[in-house]
Parts: C-alpha cells; structure tokens; sequence
C-alpha cells in the first residue's frame, strides 16, 4: 500500500460514520497486539484548550529528554500532523504500512459480521502501532469527542488524566446540560490515578470530584488566587502561578495563563509517578510551545490573526482576549463556522467588535455553513458584512478593508484555517 492508497483507505472509512463505544476500537486493537498497552498516556479530554494543554506538556517533556508520543484533532495543515514522535509528523512511508496491517484486520472484521472500524478508530490504532514502534516513553493523547465512549478511552495505562476547560458543545452527541457533558468527558478518569483539572465551572468540578472518589484517583485543581502577577500584551506575556515567577508561555491568549497552569501540574504529577523534570527544562518547554491556531500571528503588516474559536465559551475567551491585546485597533474579521455550532451567540458576542466582516465557507467538509446563511446571522449584530466566495478572496478584502492600521482576525472552525494561512502567506509573498 502507498501513502496515495492508505490515504484513500482512511478516507473510505468516514462512510462508517462517528461511533461512540469501545467495542469496535477493542477488537481492532486486539487483533493489531493491543500496542496501547506498551505505552503510558497523559490523557486530555475537555472542550477548550486541550490543544494547548497538549502542545504544553508534549514540548516540556520532550525538553526534558523523553521520547514523546502526541495525537491530535483536527489537524491544521496536513493530515500527517495527527501522529507526531518529538513534533515530527509520521512519515508517509509508516502511514502506508501501518494502513496496511489495519485494512487487513477492518476487512477479516466486515468478513465476520462484525462493524468496520469508523475512521477516528483507524487513526487511533495507527496511532498506537507508531507510537509503540518509536518507542515512546510517553503519549500525550488528545480525545476525539467526549471521553467515556470516545476511541481513545480504550487505554488503561493512564498516568495522568488532565481536564481543559468543560463548556457546552457537541449536544448531540454528549447531553444537553454542562453536568451530562461534564459526565462524558470524566469517562477518561482510571482508577488510582492522578486527575489533574483547570479551573472549572462548579457543575464540572463536582462531577469530576465524584468520578474521583468513585475511582479512588486522585484530584488536583488550578486555583485562580495562584495565578498572580500577569502581564499580558504582544511584548511582553508573563506571570507567577503558586512559587513559579516570571512563567512565559509560548501561546498568546488570556486563557493561556490557566492552560500553563494546568500543564505545570500535569508536569509535578509526573515527577511524583517517576518522570522528572528540570526546572530548565519547564521554563524552556513552556517558551518553546508553538501551538497555530490559539490567537496566531501569521503576518505583521496589517496585523493578521487566527483563532480557533468556535463555540460559547471560546467566543468568550476571544472576546476577552482581543480586549486585553488589541483595545485599540480597527477589526477586520474573516468568520467560517459549521452549521452545528451556536454560531448565533459567537456572532452576537463578536460580531458588534468588527468595523467589517467577510464570511466564508469552511471547504470540503459537509458540516460547513453556507457564507450567505452566516452573513444572514452576522447582520443582526453587525450590518458591515459580506460573504466571499473563495478563501483567497476572503483574505484579499480583509486585507484592503484594514489598510496598514487595522488588523484581520479570521475565526472559526480550525478546519478552514491552514487553507487561509497559505493564503495569507501567498497574498504576503
């Protein structure tokens, strides 16, 4: 099998749909030799900020010397992003093997009379071969949707299982209240074991402190009294949380403070279960993250911005953010969402914000909404709108409209971004 041809494989299995429970993931596995049973995790689940908490706590520990396994989604330039060893990308040539070996079983599985693996399980079990073939001292892993059923809550060699931010999203598929949802994600928790959480909303942190009782884990959480000192702008982002002064993280954002936090705690769970740190090596981590997509700077004149915001709470955040950042500059802003988000309260907190704004359509994906029907929505809080009809288009506009002065932020969903940042690097030049 070529990488053309697994990639192929991949994308045929997205027919099987999105599937929450285990079974499926579980025999694959097992036919594959239960690779995740070689390795060790810190698993993340939650709605914001388990990227950032990811890109924190992969690059501290791979300053630190280990070999570090990380799986994301969605992925923002290229599909290889996914699967990385050390922040490189899986090769192609690994994909088209490893593809390889798990076709075999997925059709011995159709030829039983058993369920095809969806394709979210086909990349967790490519995952697993990979990691354990570099062998990973450990494996940052991001969950899909949820927790309890997602695929990546087949394993059980937890060392630390941390929580993001827990909001409203996915209602479809998780609950309708913050408490049902909370329930889902709390799923990842294993018994003895160390639970780390950022600051939580108190119907999250109650479900998260019951689940530890009932597994006997253990709970830590960031607490807001100890993050003190910040110091928040393009030049200069620093703070102190509890005896660590002067932490600079390498990811703008307001909420990035609570996310440092969280790894920080993620990383002295880990010294405590045999996985030391330097200080050096934390410091350095944390100046090192990169993490595109988290209020990203892409091009300096005019300012021009990407943020993946694309639910309440992140709206929110963005909101927040840009007041602490950029008070004073005219907004442009470029606005792609998919239609089974509440994009009407992200556009009726955001929207008043921009001097103009261009939507558009997030390409090839079959969720995305139409740029006219979010113009539609746009203009109830902002008359200054048009849809493009092509991203390069989009970032064309935006540009003139902002002039040397103003900036550009495009938000959204995350998938339509690497599209538009090598549009704005090929409009740049």
């Amino acid at each position: 099998m070529t990488y053309k041809e697994a990639r192929a494989f991949i994308d045929d299995t997205s027919k099987y749909g999105y599937i929450l429970g285990l079974d499926t993931v579980t025999e694959l596995l097992s036919r594959l030799g239960n690779p995740q049973d070689a390795l060790k995790f810190v698993h993340i689940a939650g709605t914001n900020g388990k990227g950032s908490i990811l890109a924190y706590v992969s690059t501290i520990l791979k300053e630190a010397g280990y070999r570090v396994g990380r799986y994301i989604s969605p992925t923002i330039f290229e599909y290889r992003e996914r699967i990385q060893v050390n922040e490189a990308y899986i090769p192609e040539e690994a994909v088209a093997r490893l593809a390889e070996q798990i076709a075999k079983a997925g059709q011995d599985m159709l030829s039983e009379g058993l369920a095809h693996p969806t394709a979210f399980e086909v990349e967790t079990a490519l995952a697993f071969l990979y990691f354990k073939e570099m062998n990973c001292d450990i494996v940052v892993l991001e969950t899909g949707m949820g927790g309890l059923t997602d695929a990546t809550n087949v394993v059980k060699t937890t060392l630390v299982s941390a929580f993001a931010s827990i909001s409203m999203d996915h209602m479809g598929f998780l609950g309708d209240t913050l408490e049902e949802i909370a329930k889902m994600k709390a799923g990842i928790i294993k018994p003895d074991t160390v639970v780390v959480s950022t600051i939580q909303k108190p119907q999250a942190r109650r479900v998260l402190q019951e689940t530890c009782r009932e597994k006997g884990a253990s709970y830590r959480e960031v607490q807001a009294a100890e993050i003190r000192d910040k110091k928040i702008s393009f030049a200069d982002q620093s703070f102190t949380y509890k005896d660590r002064a002067n932490l600079r993280p390498g990811i703008l954002g307001s909420c990035q403070l609570e996310n440092v936090a969280t790894a920080v705690e993620v990383i002295e769970a880990l010294g405590e279960l045999g996985y030391p740190v330097s200080e050096e090596a934390l410091r350095k981590g944390l100046k090192e993250t990169r993490w595109i997509g988290r209020f990203t700077v892409v091009d300096e004149k005019p300012l021009f911005m990407v943020d993946g915001a694309h639910n309440r709470d992140a709206a929110d955040r963005l909101l927040e953010t840009l007041n602490l950042y950029v008070p004073e500059k005219r907004k442009i802003f470029i606005i792609g969402v998919l239609g089974d988000k509440e994009y009407d309260y992200m556009m009726s907190r955001l929207a008043p914000e921009a001097e103009r704004i261009v939507t558009v359509m997030t390409p090839d994906n079959q969720r995305a909404l139409p740029a006219e029907a979010l113009a539609e929505t746009v203009r109830r809080y902002n008359p200054h709108v048009e849809a493009a009809q092509s991203i390069p288009e989009a970032v064309e506009k935006a540009r003139s409209y902002a002039g040397e002065d103003g900036m550009v932020l495009a938000f959204g969903s995350l998938s339509y971004l690497g599209d538009l940042i090598r549009a704005v690097k090929k409009d740049a030049g």
